[in-house]
């Protein structure tokens, strides 16, 4: 796409710095990160946006690029290209034709998301019909936040001026209230359950096999039996011995018949 078919926009407007924040799953930000950041370095000087992207610690990485509304045109039409030159290599038979779309997820505050649909979801239809890109909001927000997951697909250009839209519509309508950041989580411990010989994990809805995620060790656990009759505890398990000068002689020695005798003559 050419910058210059960037949608015009008033003049107070294009001075407003706006911030807008995608998910992006591990393998997927490494396209635009490069190797020792080079990727993303030249997106930051050509664009004129800052460019920042979340610790690897999670699986999911936060990518929020943040600057005017032209620059963030400019950065967002580098990151869907390159993203897109990384995604063509996984289709089949994607040489020479058309390229398969590709799909970014924003994250805009929930007291945004209705402007941005819109009357009667009238908006969201006007920036599908403009742009050709597939647009849908989440009903439910993200996970201990105040924002929502904007799907956006479609073909790089289409991408990027629904992108250049949303900015639009963010800045006729600013966030009302305090917004809650949506933060990803970091692959932690979790339960571990047994079956078939293979430990799993329980994320979200499903049952993950334990190689595949972070776990803490799992260790089987012990059948427990009853214990035979007149058996004794292990020796560890035994109380300390009673000594002479706290109980009684006749609580540790054994009644004998000569003992009993003395007892009943006594």
């Amino acid at each position: 796409m050419d910058l210059e078919k960037a949608p015009t926009l008033h003049e107070e407007d294009s001075k407003v710095t706006l911030t807008i924040r995608l998910i992006m799953q591990g393998k997927e930000v490494g396209s635009i990160i490069g190797k020792k950041g080079e990727i993303v370095k030249r997106f930051r000087e050509e664009s004129g946006a800052k460019i920042n992207i979340s610790d690897g610690s999670c699986p999911e990485r936060i990518v929020t690029v943040t600057g005017t509304t032209s620059a963030i045109f400019k950065a967002f039409t580098l990151i869907c290209k390159k993203f897109e030159e990384w995604c063509s290599q996984f289709n089949e038979g994607g040489g020479g034709g058309s390229r398969a779309p590709i799909t970014l997820r924003l994250i805009v505050p929930a007291s945004q998301c209705g402007s941005l649909i819109g009357k009667g979801g009238s908006k969201i239809k006007e920036i599908r019909d403009v742009t050709g890109a597939n647009i849908q909001v989440a009903s439910e927000m993200l996970p201990n936040s105040t924002e929502r997951a904007v799907t956006i697909s479609g073909t790089c250009d289409a991408i990027t001026q629904c992108i250049y839209h949303i900015c639009c519509v963010m800045l006729e309508s600013p966030p009302k209230g305090a917004t809650i950041p949506y933060r990803p989580k970091p692959n932690v411990a979790g339960p571990v359950i047994l079956a078939g010989g293979q430990a799993y994990t329980i994320q979200g809805n499903y049952a993950v096999p334990a190689q595949d995620a972070v776990c803490a060790p799992v260790f089987p656990l012990l059948e427990m039996k009853p214990p035979l009759a007149g058996a004794l505890p292990p020796h560890h398990l035994l109380p300390p011995p009673l000594h002479d000068h706290l109980v009684s002689r006749d609580l540790i020695e054994p009644l004998t018949p000569p003992r009993i005798l003395r007892r009943i003559l006594r």
